[in-house]
């Protein structure tokens, strides 16, 4: 009988502050914004970028964020109650389906805390040699997804003896995860009643990132599809739009609160948003989606308007994970 070797699942969002308070969302916002897969940029663009990053904007803008962040706050930041949550209820169902070949599940955040690249120490340091990334981003893109490989790639260059890492890219084309967002929208139609519209609203990136190869708005689209082939939508009834977009450069279009404000005019006086690319209700959902957009619609002569949660840690979702986890370790689990 072969050794079963110590193997670890991490489930890995982007990161949130510690508090909802200027001087923790400028931390945040300075580890976040000083990546170069986030904003990129080499030579002279990349110094001007930092000087106006450190001069200006994290000077003003942390205490607006942080301001945003405290009306959607409870005990903690809602994506890390979920990430917890997430954790919690995949340690379950892993246990069911492996038994005791269950491998341990933690959590982690490429900025912030709990950070990545202390996790990843810290499971060497306790003799774990197998390790499952699990990004919870079903869209790849090389601004979310690939830091997570960068963490792990200088991890990796410090060890003499690598570790067994296995990374899932994307899984934005999963019958699972499709069938869990279509079950979202049917169960919230159920309670609320139907719409004119549903807009299906993706996190955006600069349309520059997706010129240069990047494929997160092909698989978005392609999401919004099989989405829409699932629920059954005529070609009217839905629509992707591209949200959270900073700075003056063109960002992916259509832009959520742009379409919001041109809908009324064109007859569309009901919406039902939905993110997909969120796996965890946060601000950029709570606050923007949920209120700013609302507040944009409405007065922009809308009626009826309503925001569809994010799959957090509903029973679909989890059992997606653990889906997910059987395919890219099963052999790892069930080996003897």
């Amino acid at each position: 009988m072969r050794e079963q070797l110590k193997t670890a699942v991490i489930l890995v969002n982007l990161g949130t502050p510690d508090k909802p308070e200027a001087g923790a969302v400028r931390r945040y916002l300075n580890e976040f914004l000083s990546d170069s897969r986030v904003v990129e940029g080499k030579g002279p663009r990349r110094l001007l970028w930092l000087a106006v990053l450190k001069g200006i904007i994290l000077n003003v803008r942390p205490r607006r964020v942080a301001k945003a962040y405290a009306s959607i706050w409870e005990d903690d930041s809602p994506m890390r109650k979920v990430l917890n949550q997430q954790v919690s209820e995949l340690i379950l169902v892993l246990q069911e389906r492996f038994g005791d070949k269950a491998p341990e599940v933690y959590s982690a955040m490429t900025y912030g805390q709990p950070g990545l690249s202390a996790l990843l120490e810290d499971l060497k340091q306790q003799d774990y040699k197998r390790l499952l990334i699990l990004p919870l981003y079903p869209q790849y893109s090389a601004t979310t997804t690939a830091p997570i490989y960068d963490q792990i790639a200088r991890f990796q260059l410090k060890q003499r003896e690598v570790l067994d890492i296995r990374i899932l890219k994307s899984y934005y084309n999963h019958p699972s995860y499709v069938k869990a967002l279509a079950d979202s929208v049917r169960a919230f139609r159920e309670e609320h009643g139907g719409t004119d519209k549903l807009l299906l609203s993706y996190h955006g990136i600069p349309k520059e990132y997706a010129d240069k190869g990047d494929p997160y708005p092909q698989q978005c689209h392609r999401t919004s599809e099989l989405l829409a082939q699932e629920l059954g939508l005529s070609d009217n009834a839905w629509m992707t739009t591209f949200q959270s977009r900073f700075g003056p450069a063109e960002w992916l279009q259509p832009y959520t609160d742009k379409t919001l404000e041109k809908l009324p005019q064109q007859g569309t006086h009901k919406v039902q948003m939905i993110s997909p690319a969120f796996s965890a209700d946060c601000l950029e959902t709570l606050e923007e989606i949920a209120i700013e957009n609302r507040e944009v619609f409405l007065n922009a002569g809308g009626s009826e308007y309503a925001y569809i949660p994010a799959l957090n840690a509903a029973p679909a979702f989890i059992q997606l994970l653990s889906e997910l986890v059987a395919e890219q370790a099963g052999d790892w689990l069930l080996e003897r």
